[in-house]
């Protein structure tokens, strides 16, 4: 089975081919990176009218260098929500379209689920488990007793943990987006030298706060002398990072013991960071749990993953009709 995979949901447009009997076959993504970074984040008009200049043309790239017609493929995947409804209209009128001029069926994929499975392009899933979805918008924990079965057990009641990593990184000076370069950096830190809360850590319910989070990391750095120095910088990202995997990772195993499922899994952009990465490694081996780290390719917003959502719903029978419509916020909901 071979499945076109369509990504819109924010700022990079990008398209894969899943193939059942060889798996990712392409993965092209358009950066917006550099359109958005003046601004310091992403603004909604500009990333749809790239979406717009950039789709079709990496869409008969793909086609070209896979050799395929239209008319070849099993079917089209396309990111139906949640994201920018601008961004997110783009993709699905595209995926529409295409699959009218092809007789293709359609199926739109709920962009968590994508990043989920896209843990299933390393390697095959181990189910039941405990996923912790972290990025720039997102901060929850789902209980996944199979593909396709979801529960969320809890989220953030503020900030994502993405965005306190961009704001900070602005705080600082430093590029956009700013988790990458606050990972580097935290290398490089003094741990100690200043203190992060680690918000709701006597919380027994399973949720995150980051607002608290920023205000001290925000006081911190206007209290330190100007210029700041490349050390000041270095040891405000090594606690920032510590004070934000600490939280995660508190939350991830606690929803896993509180489940006994035997595996823990990481989504999302910030499922990249390398800090927290090496802190669930550690923790799950201490365990007994299985937990390998997606590919850092997969974790950024990729249609790959959202190809390979579509291939088991498409295996699974289901399909959307042309009439399916986009949506800006909705939890991720079981479908089978």
């Amino acid at each position: 089975m071979k499945v076109l995979g369509i990504e819109t949901s924010c700022d990079d447009t990008s398209v894969a081919l899943f193939d059942s009997d060889r798996g990712v076959t392409a993965n092209l993504v358009s950066s917006q990176v550099d359109l958005h970074g003046r601004f310091g984040g992403v603004v909604p008009e500009l990333a749809s009218r790239a979406h717009l200049v950039n789709l079709l043309p990496l869409v008969d790239v793909l086609l070209k260098e896979q050799d395929l017609e239209l008319r070849e493929l099993d079917g089209v995947a396309v990111t139906a929500g949640p994201g920018l409804i601008g961004a997110l209209l783009v993709g699905l009128s595209t995926g529409k379209a295409l699959c009218m001029a092809a007789d293709l069926p359609l199926v739109g994929i709920h962009h968590i689920e994508g990043h989920i499975l896209a843990n299933g392009l390393t390697g095959e899933m181990v189910t039941p488990a405990v996923v912790l979805v972290v990025s720039g918008g997102h901060t929850e924990v789902i209980h996944m007793p199979g593909i396709g079965r979801y529960e969320r057990m809890g989220a953030t009641l503020d900030d994502a943990a993405g965005e306190a990593f961009d704001k900070t990184a602005k705080l600082l000076g430093l590029p956009y987006p700013g988790g990458p370069p606050i990972d580097r950096l935290a290398g490089k830190g003094t741990p100690g030298r200043f203190s992060f809360p680690r918000p709701l850590h006597q919380d027994p319910r399973i949720v995150f706060s980051f607002s608290g989070l920023k205000t001290a990391v925000g006081l911190t750095v206007a209290g330190l002398p100007r210029p700041l120095s490349e050390q000041d910088v270095a040891d405000v990202c090594c606690e920032l990072q510590n004070a934000i995997v600490d939280s995660l990772c508190q939350r991830l195993f606690q929803a896993a013991e509180r489940k006994r499922v035997k595996a823990v899994y990481l989504a999302g952009g910030v499922a990249a960071n390398g800090g927290l990465r090496c802190e669930v490694a550690r923790l799950a081996e201490a365990r007994g749990m299985h937990f390998v780290p997606p590919q850092s390719v997969y974790c950024t917003d990729n249609a790959a993953m959202i190809a390979y959502a579509g291939f088991h719903h498409l295996q699974a029978g289901r399909r959307d009709g042309l009439d399916l419509d986009s949506f800006a916020r909705a939890p991720l909901a079981s479908w089978r």
